[in-house]
């Protein structure tokens, strides 16, 4: 596992340190996450980033990146997470939506969407989850049928991050009943200002406001939106997954990130509880722990092996890490944890598990792929 930076990595993290400490923002955050000026000074600050070629530095040059290597990717996400700021307002854009545009799309969906994209100039939503297709995507039923040079669609999607703020939807949905269910889904590129969508955000119980549910009724979409093939969903679906491969990195810097803060608000006199202290040296193992199972992941990609099940491990290890971390502040705290930023995280975390890949999803992948234990048996053969 060899993670030595070498001399140009070094320079780019000098590089870095001194313009993080000439263009901080400030707390942008102030406010409150879900407010529209914090919102909008999100955008302003993404702009800013843009601009210096630091808002997604694993692009390609010609989308407005850097083509950076590696371990710069790696560099960038310390330094940004040491600097506390974030990085673009379209997180799921710029990290899942545009591989697959840049991969699959037509010269003009590449040319009109990925610059706005990356600038913030338009959010970005994706459409996956339905009340009864969650982890399992291939089971969407939101439909789409074709007329003419457009399509018309029906259905309803939950758990879109940004949905009720979002310009336009990497959306995907079913165009041909008949085939197996892998192969009759499409995704499409939608204007959420179409006539017949409808956003409802989503209260969660950490009291956040960052995710909505979408509603398409007789939605026409034309058919020069289709982003790869009609038929080809599950392929773009896989495919949103490309570009940022030291992104593990980013889960070991936010699990450290929250882990120091515990340290920080537990204060001296919980520290020194022999009981308290022995569970927050639990949770420091865990952070040591999820930044070597990430090296690990970034030494391979360095060295040019193709990733494998690594991310499933991670995500899960991370998840279930992140949840212990809000238990333990609740634990170290007492009664202080029981409102303010740990009750809210400790609310939140419960999510963790099932956003992004169900733990019992990514158990599956872990036994299947690194145990070798048999394959779960498909329930249309049993």
């Amino acid at each position: 596992m060899d993670l030595s930076f070498g001399t140009e990595a070094d320079v780019f993290r000098e590089e870095l340190v001194e313009w993080f400490a000439a263009n901080h923002p400030g707390d942008l955050d102030e406010g409150g996450a879900d407010d529209d000026t914090v919102f909008d000074r999100r955008r302003s600050w993404n702009v800013t980033l843009f601009e210096a070629g630091y808002a997604a530095i694993d692009w390609p040059v010609v989308h407005g990146g850097r083509d950076a290597s590696v371990l710069e990717q790696l560099v960038y996400n310390e330094e940004i997470a040491r600097a506390g700021v974030p990085g673009p307002v379209n997180a799921i854009g710029v990290a899942n939506i545009a591989p697959a545009i840049m991969t699959l799309g037509t010269a003009e969906q590449q040319e009109r969407f990925l610059r706005p994209m990356l600038r913030g100039d338009e959010i970005w939503s994706q459409g996956m989850s339905e009340p009864d297709a969650g982890s399992d995507l291939a089971s969407l039923q939101c439909r789409a049928v074709r007329d003419g040079d457009h399509f018309v669609v029906n259905g309803q999607k939950t758990w879109n991050s940004l949905g009720h703020r979002a310009d336009w939807c990497q959306l995907y949905v079913r165009t041909d009943p008949a085939v197996p269910k892998h192969e009759g889904m499409t995704c499409l590129l939608v204007d959420m200002r179409s006539a017949g969508i409808e956003t409802r955000p989503i209260k969660t119980m950490g009291g956040a406001l960052d995710f909505a549910e979408v509603f398409f009724t007789d939605v026409e979409v034309p058919v020069s939106a289709v982003l790869g093939e009609i038929g080809s969903g599950w392929h773009v679906a896989t495919r949103t997954l490309g570009f940022e491969r030291a992104g593990v990195a980013k889960l070991s810097l936010m699990l450290k990130e929250n882990f120091d803060r515990l340290l920080a608000d537990a204060g001296p006199v919980r520290r020194a509880d022999p009981v308290q202290r022995q569970r927050l040296s639990a949770r420091y193992i865990d952070t040591v722990l999820l930044r070597l199972l990430a090296q690990r992941a970034i030494s391979a990609a360095i060295n040019g092996r193709m990733p494998g099940a690594e991310a499933s491990v991670i995500k899960f290890a991370w998840s279930t890490m992140e949840q212990r971390v809000a238990e333990t502040a609740l634990d170290v705290m007492g009664i202080d944890g029981l409102s303010g930023p740990w009750a809210e995280r400790l609310a939140g975390s419960r999510s963790l598990t099932i956003a992004g890949g169900t733990t019992e999803v990514n158990k599956n992948i872990i036994g299947e792929r690194v145990l070798g234990l048999p394959r779960e048996p498909s329930p249309a053969k049993l």
